[in-house]
């Protein structure tokens, strides 16, 4: 991996693999996308409102000389420190989960913020919240390792389980499973709410980031030593393992996976993402971006420091997918031809991006507290939302697009109405 290579630049594995995998053509019949995004949501079901845990945008305060402008319909305001993550659930497409730094967790109505329950016990911050893929469920995890698993109709705890310091949480798309990676560098599968457990035994550093494949049979898990591994849920076994030069130099981020599940993304805090053939484990190819400090230039050790791959993910109807960095660049990458399409610059890093499920549109988050849209095949920003006084830390997207929930250093999740002129 040459340093100098520019932006963009690619470095490939094998052309037989290169042609194998990125042939995209339409998914299989076993396409399970429309279970598997964890931004599957839908926004009907509002109901009266009601002022219990909403305020309106002439409540906002503003911090750190971030402007008073508020375009967010709904201020969710009962946590009292960071909001550090939020889901929302994929059936009803009404309730939200937050999770935060106040040890708290809360599930609450979208359309008015009023809240249903708390989901109570936790004893650290709340980083890893999320509902079951037909909405009967919503788990929360604490950094300290505490799972509980709630029943959302019945508003009662069903399950709890402490495994060590928690990394990251999720669901199976079609199943009451839940994962989780741990400091230990184990993964951990459990049927809920039986408690049966399977564990998949990583290296001896953390398990930073996870994602069960949309085909619900296989699991990617990326690493601290930069190794990331294709896990067999129902046997248990690695069935592929990227280390050395195929893996990263750095921990891995964050993983992805497009609808069909035939092709992986991992995005480290070396710079690099790498494409993934899910079914030989082979590297495709490897997207690299030079590090872009515009605003204040350093010295050229501090600048390669300052910048990782944040978030990445794939297009469902075009070959492409894009990968956010802290330095705030949002890179879209054509995946027939594995080069840089466009390279949409933001004033500050990015924390998180989503694609809109039917359309070339992605949305990013990012550390000035905004949410961007981008048409992807121009590379024009679409529209912006503004309302936080500090970085937003989470976001999601319900399936028609039409509202994105925010949760932000402010301590405030808040919902936008997405208006887009083309719909």
């Amino acid at each position: 991996m040459d340093p100098a290579e520019g932006p963009g630049a690619l470095g490939f594995h094998g052309d037989e693999e290169i042609i194998e995998v990125v042939e995209l053509g339409p998914p299989g019949p076993d396409d399970l996308a429309d279970e598997m995004e964890d931004v599957d949501f839908d926004d009907e079901g509002a109901e009266e409102p009601d002022a219990e845990a909403w305020e309106t945008e002439d409540d906002e305060g503003v911090e750190d000389g971030m402007e008073a402008q508020d375009d967010s319909e709904v201020t969710f305001s009962l946590h009292s420190a960071s909001v550090f993550c939020v889901s929302l659930d994929p059936k009803t497409n009404t309730l939200a989960v937050t999770g935060g730094e106040d040890d708290k967790a809360f599930v609450w109505r979208v359309s008015d913020g009023e809240l249903l329950f708390e989901c109570s016990g936790h004893k650290d911050s709340v980083t890893c919240a999320g509902f079951s893929h037909d909405s009967v469920f919503v788990a929360t995890g604490d950094m300290s390792g505490l799972i509980k698993v709630w029943r959302v109709d019945t508003k009662e705890e069903v399950w709890s389980f402490e495994v060590g310091d928690l990394e990251w949480m999720e669901w199976h798309p079609q199943a009451h499973v839940l994962l989780a990676g741990t400091a230990d560098g184990n993964s951990w599968m459990w049927k809920i709410p039986s408690g049966d457990c399977k564990t998949f035994q990583g290296p001896a550093c953390p398990a930073t980031c996870g994602r069960i494949l949309p085909d619900g049979k296989r699991a990617v898990v990326g690493y601290e030593d930069g190794t990331m591994r294709i896990w067999d849920l129902k046997q248990g076994t690695s069935l592929h393992v990227l280390k050395g030069q195929d893996g990263h130099q750095d921990p891995l981020t964050c993983v992805a996976s497009n609808q069909d599940s035939s092709l992986i993304m991992t995005g480290s805090v070396d710079c690099h993402a790498k494409l993934v053939n899910s079914a030989t484990g082979k590297v495709v190819c490897v997207f690299k971006m030079e590090s872009v400090a515009p605003k204040a230039p350093t010295g050229e050790g501090e600048e390669a420091e300052s910048n990782s791959v944040e978030s990445l993910g794939f297009c469902n109807v075009m070959p492409l997918a894009a990968v956010g960095y802290l330095d705030g660049t949002l890179a879209i990458y054509d995946l027939s031809t594995q080069s840089l399409r466009h390279k949409c610059q933001h004033e500050s890093g990015i924390v998180q991006l989503l694609w809109e499920e039917s359309s070339a549109v992605v949305y990013t988050c990012s550390l000035d507290g905004v949410v961007r849209l981008w048409d992807a095949r121009s590379g024009k920003m679409i529209s912006e939302y503004r309302g936080h006084s500090a970085e937003i830390l989470d976001f999601a997207v319900n399936k028609d697009a039409s509202i994105v929930v925010t949760t932000s250093g402010d301590h405030q999740a808040k919902v936008f109405c997405v208006q887009r002129p083309d719909r």
